[in-house]
């Protein structure tokens, strides 16, 4: 069954609402296509114009700078998943299963092949996940991040990370570090991708078509720290 998914945007990430016209909706969709070709660094607002045949001043119309489409960008993505989190994992009833399901989710490993059947509204899934793993973190390390916060901008990744430690905690209840092991889980899925794929020497997993053994890997450290005692602080 498709279905699609409309994903509702914090309107401090935006100046005109690009899902309000056909011409928004160009510079999200072809902005996914052109930070996947060439790399947040090199793409260009005036190389984005003329990829969608318009002026670029039209787009500054709808985002004040490149920054603030990435973080628009990112931030669709974790509204995704989370709305993902919700809809695979609503008539599980073993937390186990849950956080199974999970990590297959952070590797995007059951998304269909065709873009057009992903249930995204026309958005590039994959392009979008590999910008998300080369890119995201650019979204946040910056030097106005508290006041960008403040406005809650990253609201939809802490939302993400909170309902899988929600999900931890259902796995067991006295694990005092939830949060911190859900937003782990998350940034080594994608770092250790952006390792496999470009810097192998700091990762085990050398083939990057395969993230098989990645999955293992993120079940291991997710599992592993659930089972262990936590010792206790001195």
């Amino acid at each position: 069954m498709e279905y699609t998914v409309h994903v509702r945007m914090n309107e401090h990430l935006f100046l005109r609402d690009p899902e309000s016209s056909e011409l928004g909706r160009k510079i999200v969709r072809q902005g996914i296509a052109l930070f996947g070709e060439l790399g947040f660094e090199d793409a260009t607002f005036r190389k984005l114009a003329d990829r969608i045949g318009t002026k670029e001043a039209s787009i500054y119309r709808y985002f004040e700078n490149k920054h603030r489409l990435l973080v628009y960008l990112v931030a669709w993505y974790w509204r995704w998943a989370e709305y993902q989190l919700i809809f695979q994992t609503n008539n599980l009833k073993e937390p186990h299963e849950k956080l199974e399901r999970i990590l297959r989710l952070l590797l995007l490993k059951d998304l269909s092949d065709a873009p057009e059947s992903n249930g995204a509204d026309g958005i590039d899934l994959k392009m979008l996940h590999s910008i998300v793993i080369r890119e995201a973190s650019k979204a946040y390390l910056t030097h106005h991040v508290t006041e960008d916060n403040r406005q809650q901008l990253f609201k939809p990744y802490k939302d993400l990370c909170g309902r899988i430690a929600d999900i931890i905690l259902e796995q067991q209840p006295d694990y005092p570090f939830a949060r911190s092991l859900a937003s782990t889980l998350v940034e080594m899925a994608h770092y250790q991708t952006f390792f496999m794929q470009h810097l192998p020497s700091l990762t085990d997993f050398k083939a990057a078509t395969n993230d098989d053994q990645l999955l293992e890997f993120l079940r291991h450290l997710l599992f592993a720290s659930l089972e262990k005692p936590v010792l206790e602080q001195a």
